[in-house]
């Protein structure tokens, strides 16, 4: 398979892995036609890359760090405990909505079960979902890369439990957030950033009222904007003032944010969103953190489009965790235009001359 801009897809194409509706659910299964409808129905969702089915490509195959049924079920979780949150009578009294934090615990733990069956493994994120649902597979993404940093830091379970509920609940702010931001296009206003800063607190006064979870969990959304030089918000803490929880949700949040389409802006690479964090160590985010976090993502995902030094066109068919920036690429153009009539594989960790300019 291989992942493509929606605008390359020629109508036939077959998808290859599934793309997700806002609540969780199949908008289209892995197999199906891509008609001239279908596609124009998706650029309308705000989707703007698929998984497609290749010959060429035959036998390559992202791994997702969690199943389909897990990320359905975080979804569907995350979407219906902000339902009943939205529906409180009066946000402003704080009210308890009963077994969010059970939910969410459970949640969680299906979510490590899933990460911990593929140790040493770079991590992928291949879900692709309508732009409606972004807040939703947003957290479930945050959750998961946060997880992975967790494990690496060597968290007991209790600490991880902590952590992932507060990343799967971190933006819950945002919910009473008016409609029209979250689709906003171009510059806010000063009244505007007033508001989406504003979330950050209000989550946090949702969450720390809900009888069952921790106060560990409710800082995520508190403090996942505070920045590491003092530059972030609320409370313009820095360094070791912000808790560890937060500054790990907050490295997940921007990474993922990056490399989500987004109305107002095209989505960046995942190597362009490595460049940028890594530049903002210790500035923005603890060196530390930003290390083990980009010693686990993959940086040039499998099954994403490359450019080499070369003039070669091909796509990424394995990654090495020892080697992030040296894949294995399978080469699909010698030249541009000029198809390879039998695809072949470069290891460029053998291949020490040929560099990656550009990912797709």
């Amino acid at each position: 398979m291989r992942k493509v801009h929606i605008s390359s897809v020629t109508p036939g194409s077959k998808t290859a892995r599934p793309i997700f509706t806002e609540t969780g659910s199949i908008l289209l299964g892995a197999g199906i036609e891509l008609t001239p409808r279908y596609l124009d129905r998706l650029r309308l969702m705000g989707i703007d890359t698929v998984y497609v089915e290749d010959a060429r490509t035959e036998g390559i195959e992202p791994i997702d760090p969690i199943s389909d049924e897990t990320r359905r079920e975080a979804v569907q979780t995350i979407h219906g405990t902000i339902q009943q949150l939205l529906k409180a009578q009066d946000v402003r009294s704080r009210s308890s909505v009963p077994m969010i934090g059970s939910a969410f615990r459970e949640v969680f733990t299906n979510i490590l079960d899933d990460l911990s069956s593929m140790p040493n493994v770079l991590v992928n994120l291949t879900n692709i979902q309508v732009m409606e649902g972004y807040l939703f597979h947003h957290s479930v993404n945050v959750a998961v890369l946060a997880g992975i940093i967790g494990m690496a830091r060597g968290y007991n379970k209790q600490q991880l439990t902590d952590l992932g509920v507060g990343a799967l609940l971190f933006d819950v702010g945002m919910t009473l957030l008016p409609k029209e931001l979250h689709a906003h296009q171009g510059p806010l206003s000063e009244e505007d950033w007033k508001k989406v800063w504003k979330h950050t607190e209000d989550g946090f006064n949702l969450l720390r009222n809900q009888h069952d979870i921790s106060l560990l969990s409710a800082h995520c959304a508190l403090q996942h904007h505070e920045r590491y030089d003092g530059s972030g918000y609320p409370r313009g803490l820095k360094g070791s003032e912000i808790h560890e929880y937060a500054q790990i949700v907050g490295i997940a949040d921007v990474f993922d944010a990056m490399t989500s389409a987004r109305p107002f802006r095209p989505r960046h690479t995942p190597s362009e969103a490595t460049e940028f964090l890594f530049a903002s160590g210790n500035s923005k985010f603890d060196i530390q953190l930003i290390r083990q976090f980009l010693g686990h993502v993959a940086i040039y995902p499998v099954a994403s489009t490359v450019k080499l030094n070369t003039g070669q066109t091909g796509v990424v068919a394995r990654n090495d965790p020892r080697a992030p920036h040296r894949p294995v690429v399978r080469i699909l153009e010698e030249k541009p235009g000029v198809p390879v009539q039998n695809p072949y594989e470069l290891d460029l960790q053998k291949e020490t001359t040929i560099v990656i300019l550009s990912s797709d």
